[in-house]
């Protein structure tokens, strides 16, 4: 070591850019380790779906419905159907907001978007309802 102190700033350095070169080549090993945040928990892609035995037994799904003014149409098992339209042995004779009835030589059979869901009118609708008719039944003129 000589007076200036180079020998000692010069070894400081060769450590710091030794450091810096095994943390920059580490940095992807450790990157492949971090959790993705949007990737779905393990064994969720082998997890029975529901209605996924009615899919296998080739039951048809409604996966989407299409409404324009000028329109109408459903995605069934992957396959867009419009109306009036034949899938498989049936017409769609019904597009409606959650569902869609095909008729066949069988019958009629009703596909819904969400099948084990029903729709109900909430508590604060009703109320409003049986307020609004209330204010809407004039009252007996007095006397």
């Amino acid at each position: 070591m000589n007076g200036t102190g180079r020998t000692a700033d010069g070894e400081w350095r060769r450590t710091c850019a030794a450091a810096m070169v095994t943390l920059l080549l580490s940095a992807p090993a450790c990157a492949q380790l971090a959790n993705d945040p949007t990737r779905p928990p393990p064994g969720y892609d082998t997890a029975p779906v529901a209605g996924a035995e009615q899919e296998s037994a080739g039951a048809m799904t409604l996966q989407s419905v299409m409404i324009s003014p000028t329109r109408k149409a459903a995605i069934i098992s992957g396959v867009m159907v419009r109306l009036g339209e034949k899938y498989g042995d049936a017409v769609l004779v019904k597009v409606a907001e959650n569902e869609v009835v095909l008729r066949s030589g069988n019958g009629n059979q009703v596909l819904r978007l969400h099948p084990g869901v029903e729709k109900r009118e909430s508590a604060a609708t009703t109320k409003g309802a049986l307020r609004d008719k209330a204010r809407a039944v004039p009252s007996a003129p007095a006397r």
